[in-house]
């Protein structure tokens, strides 16, 4: 058994698939849009212009995988009591990732040795997903 994110944008989800396969070296494995679902959603579900979007997408960055979607709800979507941690294997991959998550976003914690890793930051980045990045030592 094992947990596996679940994401929903409000309409970005494409977006944010594409920066994070850039930013990080993440891999679309699977992207499905809501016209091209076998049955149609149910009358009143999806909003006027949402066909184009994302409905299902898998996205992998090495054994882990992210799944996401744009929310077809029209609720607020709002990334709120919870961080994606990102393991890495070097202070120098650290700062490539960290650097390049941030962009555009808010840097929370600056990266820095901390007593538990040799490199570790916390940033929030701009479509308010909150990361962890961090180096750890066997």
């Amino acid at each position: 058994m094992h947990i596996e994110p679940y994401l929903h944008f409000a309409g970005r989800c494409e977006e944010a698939l594409n920066f994070y396969s850039q930013a990080i070296g993440a891999r679309i494995d699977m992207l499905m849009r809501y016209r091209d679902s076998p049955e149609p959603p149910p009358p009143g579900t999806l909003a006027p212009g949402m066909e184009n979007k994302v409905m299902h997408a898998n996205l992998r960055l090495g054994d882990s995988c992210l799944m996401a979607s744009d929310d077809c709800t029209r609720t607020d979507v709002r990334f709120q009591g919870f961080q994606l941690t990102l393991n890495v294997a070097d202070e120098a991959e650290a700062k490539c990732c960290f650097s390049a998550l941030a962009e555009g976003g808010e840097i929370r914690m600056p990266l820095a040795k901390t007593f538990f890793s040799p490199c570790f930051g916390m940033l929030t980045d701009r479509f308010g997903v909150s990361w962890m990045v961090i180096v750890f030592e066997p």
